[in-house]
């Protein structure tokens, strides 16, 4: 065989070979859904490519990360577990009761300290359940203030001192309110509990200050007679406890809210039989613990 057919005889093989590849590769292949031509075949792999390198929606990230970041909600059925059931009525009071008395005492630069007084106050009260672990009532509250400062003597150093005796403070008030009271029992229990009032009060209070003293003719009293009236919205947060199944010792504390106080006084000076009037008015918001209200009653639920 001469070179000439030998290069035809091989321009003949390469011609044919590429069709014989593309021949095989376009016969039906069979899966287990149906049979795919290669050429399908090969598009659907495409397909496949094309989708991976697809960049994503926005909005459709978006939507995912939100998501990812959502936080779950607290389970908090443990709080609305009935732990004072509807239909209920509630009576009870509670007492304050506070006193101190110092005799000449000496703390660092407080000298000849003679001091006494008290707080006392009482507050009954009567509630129903309109709903479990929800209470509504009224409350009535007697305070009595007292104060005496026999003598003090204030030393801040050479040539300083300031000297306070005969001062006088007595004030009785009496307060009317309305309360919304919420239970809720203690890591599932029934018998710790904890709860918070809202109460919405008016109070009326009548006192007295004065300094200096009235002996035979030395007359160097000097005082003011006040009338108070005060609105006020706060805030009671306090425990529970039962000791029956129909009796309970409870302890409070307030939070001072928001509240408004009008006032009306007269000055009385020594040596003098006329009296001087002004008024004054005051209010504000306020949030905090007032730790000359700690109470401690009995509550019986009935």
């Amino acid at each position: 065989m001469t070179g000439k057919s030998i290069r035809y005889a091989l321009g003949l093989l390469l011609a044919f070979v590429p069709a014989a590849i593309c021949a095989q590769y376009t016969q039906p292949v069979q899966t287990g859904n149906g049979a795919y031509t290669q050429s399908s075949y090969a598009d659907m792999i495409s397909g496949k490519k094309a989708k991976k390198n697809k960049v994503p929606n926005v909005r459709e990230q978006y939507e995912q990360n939100l998501k990812k970041r959502h936080i779950q909600r607290i389970d908090r059925s443990g709080m609305n577990a009935t732990f004072i059931p509807k239909g209920l009525w509630m009576t009870g009071a509670t007492v304050n009761y506070r006193t101190w008395e110092n005799e000449n005492e000496n703390l660092l630069v407080l000298k000849n300290l003679n001091m006494d007084g008290h707080i006392f106050s009482v507050a009954p009260y009567v509630g129903y359940f309109v709903g479990n672990n929800l209470a509504l009532g009224v409350r009535y509250n007697y305070s009595r203030y007292y104060f005496f400062l026999g003598n003090l003597d204030l030393k801040l150093g050479e040539g300083l001192s300031i000297d306070l005796e005969d001062l006088y403070y007595l004030e009785h008030r009496h307060e009317a309110s309305f309360f919304l009271r919420r239970y809720m029992p203690l890591f599932g229990s029934k018998i710790f509990g904890a709860f918070a009032e809202v109460r919405a009060t008016y109070s009326h209070a009548n006192g007295k200050n004065s300094s200096g003293r009235r002996e035979g003719n030395i007359n160097t009293l000097d005082g003011t007679y006040e009338t108070v009236n005060k609105l006020q919205l706060g805030v009671t947060p306090g425990l529970c406890v039962f000791v029956t199944d129909f009796a309970a010792i409870e302890t409070s504390i307030g939070v001072l809210g928001l509240d408004y106080k009008w006032s009306s006084f007269k000055n009385l000076h020594p040596n003098s039989t006329e009296y001087e009037y002004g008024h004054n008015r005051s209010g504000g918001v306020n949030f905090r613990f007032n730790i000359f209200t700690v109470n401690i009653g009995m509550t019986f639920y009935l």
